[in-house]
């Protein structure tokens, strides 16, 4: 009997295992499923007397494990303080904010790192993400370290003190504390955060208000920022995920973005970077299309790409998903020029400008796309700045457009460097704005001549509008008197 429980427990630690080290990216493989249990014969099976117990003593045996492992790990507690910390002794480059709560009421916490922060700049902004679920820790904690290092190396370093100059870089170490403190996948609902997102392929996710609080802040977040590039952090493999995540029919094949060549681009920037991932043999290159590893749907990464122009990686970057404590240094010092590097990118590479009105000089807040790519970035409304990934070493056409402007576009030969391409467009000239502006003493501003018309239309049809009444209130005695006069 003895020798029948310890075999018991044996294998109950190595399925434990085996679902620790299988799942990863936010997804599941095709033969897990979201309860992670194997598909096929073994599910069919799965439903003898001793079942229940098996996973009630795995699951037991693994979140004590994750005990023993988190008391060496920041809690959320140690993190806010942490961060705190942080921002109170480099002021002068950093702020701390808060884009929401989680189901908890825990705070999200973000710094914000930047020469200017919280000013608006014409700057591109990377936004880092850990923590996406609540198991997967080291870039919570890793993330917390490159904050540290940019602050303690600006203006020694040079790279630090190039993305410091030329980059607000946001970063949120822990995007579900919640799953972080309950030490598993998902949020308090349970929910995996990686599968709340709306997505292209199926009507999933489309009802707002039934989002989770977390993703809600994070949909909120890209609405108030227009982040020009972004990743996240996860664990249990080690390779760098573009988009697309998934596709069409649920089946596993490469299926590729737009900017497809950009992304790769951008996941061997990182891969390439690193210690080893470069040198993976399951993951050529050590990177990889995330629809050709396994298809997932209402991911987060896509989510960016489509909804806010917002090119990002989902990062695997440590094999074990909750690694000793005592190897974070080390995993810190594998993905540290990684994380700079990815974000240095912005302003080493791709186009960069802004747009003006001919008439007025005023920001215009246009379109930019590139010939034979089917994606279009947006310029800012206040800066009317724009930054465009792209892979270097490449001839391309931008155009700029904007409603009541006249389209313009531009070939460009990008190097091994960023470009700056401005643009000045002219307002397209209607009757209405001819005659207004030759006839016309005040300076108007060109978009608002035509509502300025409308408004004229308005109040002139509203005049003869009271003529009209007043010429029937006039004619009425006379009416009266005629039909009396006529009675008599």
């Amino acid at each position: 009997m003895n020798l029948f429980f310890f075999f018991f427990f044996f294998f109950s630690l190595l399925f434990s295992s085996l679902f620790n080290l299988s799942v990863a990216r936010g997804g599941f493989p095709s033969s897990i499923n979201a309860s992670g249990v194997v598909n096929g014969s073994f599910a069919a099976s799965a439903r003898h007397l001793f079942a229940d117990i098996k996973v009630s003593l795995a699951e037991q045996v693994q979140l004590k494990r994750l005990e023993e492992l988190a008391k060496d790990y920041m809690s959320n507690s140690d993190l806010e303080n942490a961060l705190m910390s942080l921002n109170r002794r480099c002021s002068g480059i950093s702020r701390v904010y808060s884009i929401g709560k989680s189901v908890q009421g825990i705070p999200l916490w973000v710094m914000e790192i930047s020469d200017k922060p919280g000013k608006e700049e014409a700057e591109p902004a990377f936004k880092y993400i850990g923590n996406v679920h609540g198991d997967e820790p080291v870039g919570r904690e890793l993330l917390i370290l490159l904050a540290n290092w940019l602050c303690d190396n600006y203006m020694k370093d040079p790279l630090a003190t190039l993305i410091v100059d030329n980059v607000h870089l946001h970063i949120l170490p822990s995007m579900n504390p919640d799953g972080f403190s309950l030490r598993r996948r998902g949020n308090a609902n349970n929910i995996d955060l990686n599968r709340d997102f709306p997505d292209q392929f199926f009507h999933m996710n489309d009802d707002p208000g039934a989002h989770q609080p977390e993703t809600k802040a994070i949909m909120r977040w890209l609405e108030e920022i227009r982040f020009t590039a972004s990743a996240s952090l996860h664990g249990g493999a080690l390779v760098a995920n573009y988009p697309w995540d998934g596709t069409e029919n649920k089946k596993k094949y490469y299926y590729g973005c737009p900017d497809d060549e950009t992304f790769k681009y951008m996941a061997s920037i990182y891969s390439r970077s690193h210690h080893n991932m470069s040198l993976s043999e399951e993951f050529p290159g050590g990177i990889t299309n995330g629809a050709y590893w396994y298809p997932i749907y209402g991911g987060m990464q896509d989510w960016n790409y489509l909804h806010a122009g917002c090119f990002e990686l989902t990062l695997e970057i440590s094999d074990d998903k909750w690694p000793n404590a005592s190897e974070l240094p080390t995993l810190f010092e594998y993905n540290k020029m990684s994380m700079l590097n990815l974000v240095a990118s912005l302003v080493k590479t791709g186009i960069h400008g802004r747009i003006f009105s001919s008439d007025e000089g005023k920001p215009l807040s246009a379109s930019i796309a590139i010939k034979g790519l089917n994606s279009t970035i947006h310029a800012r409304e206040t800066l009317a700045d724009y930054h465009r990934l792209l892979v270097p070493e490449g001839k391309y056409e931008v155009i700029a457009t904007m409603p009541g402007y006249k389209s313009r576009s531009t070939s460009i030969m990008l190097g091994e460097e960023a470009m700056t391409v401005d643009f000045v467009m002219d307002p397209v000239i209607t009757p209405i704005n001819s005659f207004l502006q030759r006839g016309w003493s005040c300076s108007l501003p060109g978009p608002h001549l035509e509502v300025f018309f409308i408004l004229v239309l308005v109040l002139v049809s509203v005049f003869l509008c009271f003529l009209l009444k007043r010429r029937v209130v006039l004619n009425y005695p006379k009416q009266r008197q005629t039909k009396r006069s006529l009675g008599v």
